[in-house]
């Protein structure tokens, strides 16, 4: 089973495990938001509706996915261009796209202000 790990890192911790992949040490995957602001508003409830239906599914057209997720086709088009450029999904050579994973874990930490 392919897991990513979706999470709210710093540059740091994303430059220590970038170093650690360098060395030839096994990292898994990834997709790191600066903060949790940053995560909330690009994965919105509608987006998160979109990854879940694609999790393990494979390449699919966005036509598809929109009746996956009972929306109108502009509407998930807009947001999987979103999840597109921010990297969470990735387009096919055929045009589809694709969330490559079977399963996604979220991991952040809330702290006292």
């Amino acid at each position: 089973m392919r897991t990513v790990t979706i999470e709210v890192a710093g540059i740091e911790a994303t430059q220590a495990r970038m170093k650690a992949a360098f060395r030839g040490e096994p990292q898994g995957a990834f997709i790191s938001f600066p903060s949790h602001e940053d995560l909330w508003a690009t994965l919105t409830p509608n987006r998160w509706a979109i990854l879940k239906a694609m999790t393990g599914a494979g390449p699919l057209g966005v036509r598809e996915l929109a009746r996956k997720v009972k929306r109108d086709v502009k509407g998930v088009h807009t947001d999987v261009q979103a999840l597109v450029l921010c990297g969470v999904i990735d387009k096919t050579p055929d045009g589809k796209i694709e969330f490559p994973y079977d399963a996604a874990h979220v991991d952040f930490t809330l702290k006292a202000a």
